[in-house]
């Protein structure tokens, strides 16, 4: 079943990024249990991890839009740490809705960013609280350090599956190096950020996917694409959350607008 998971998976993401499929950090560390308490795992229905994510409300995710998997086949888990044990601090929740941004396409990976509203509500606790995200259009400057963070396999060659959650930090890279030649060849929008060590070793790949790229405290990028993992010529490539910050509000808040206007809470002006 799970291989099957796989192979569906490989249908539903673009070729480029392949790599992401199953995400990994490369040459990171473990952090600290549950020091990172906004990342949830995005898991199938049969509990094999797949990608990663970030709690923005009780009720909301934040992913990447390849990660829609479809919602029958997927569950949400906050306040995991270690895959596969009973720690006492995770949480399930079924997805009830998943908004892909309406811009995304496949084949660019432009627009890789995706709502999933829960059926139930996590709770927030010791364990588990809400992603901080920057506002709408703020940019980061070449050199800015920042930390990703997931599941994903530890190794170049894609095994080597973690059950620890890791991260590593990584440097901003600038759009105007990662479209060069030598780089991603203009294949870089506005819609996104590079991030990744100029010695190569370090980075975001396949399981990642979906997963937070934090700056300043802020869930600034989402694991999207790439060429392979760790190449210093080829940063990470993120969807940039910034320039969807406005989307993200209207989404949430809208549901919730609407459910007061029916209930004659609002005017009708």
């Amino acid at each position: 079943m799970a291989m099957l998971l796989f192979l569906v998976l490989l249908k539903l993401v673009p070729a480029n990024c392949l790599d992401f499929v199953q995400g990994r950090i490369v040459g990171g560390y473990s952090p600290s249990p549950n020091s990172i308490k906004y990342i949830v795992s995005l898991q199938s229905s049969k509990g094999q991890h797949f990608c990663g994510g970030s709690l923005v409300h009780k009720y909301w995710v934040l992913t990447a839009a390849h990660c829609n998997i479809g919602m029958d086949q997927m569950m949400v888990v906050a306040g995991d740490y270690t895959l596969g044990a009973n720690e006492g601090t995770e949480q399930y929740s079924k997805p009830l809705m998943l908004i892909p941004h309406p811009l995304y396409n496949r084949s660019t990976n432009n627009a890789d960013i995706m709502l999933i509203k829960l059926s139930a509500p996590i709770e927030l606790n010791r364990y588990v609280s809400l992603a901080p995200l920057p506002k709408q259009n703020t940019g980061l400057l070449a050199g800015r350090m920042c930390r990703v963070s997931g599941w994903g396999s530890t190794s170049h060659s894609g095994g080597l599956i973690p059950l620890t959650l890791r991260t590593v930090r990584l440097p901003i890279v600038s759009t105007f190096k990662c479209n060069s030649s030598s780089s991603f060849s203009g294949n870089i929008t506005a819609n996104m950020i590079c991030a990744g060590s100029s010695t190569g070793g370090k980075d975001a790949c396949k399981g990642d996917s979906g997963g937070p790229l934090v700056c300043d405290g802020r869930v600034y990028g989402l694991v999207s694409w790439g060429n392979g993992c760790g190449d210093p010529r080829f940063p990470g490539v993120y969807t940039a959350v910034s320039r969807f910050r406005r989307w993200i509000d209207q989404t949430i808040y809208s549901t919730y607008a609407r459910c007061l206007k029916s209930a004659g809470l609002f005017g009708k002006d």
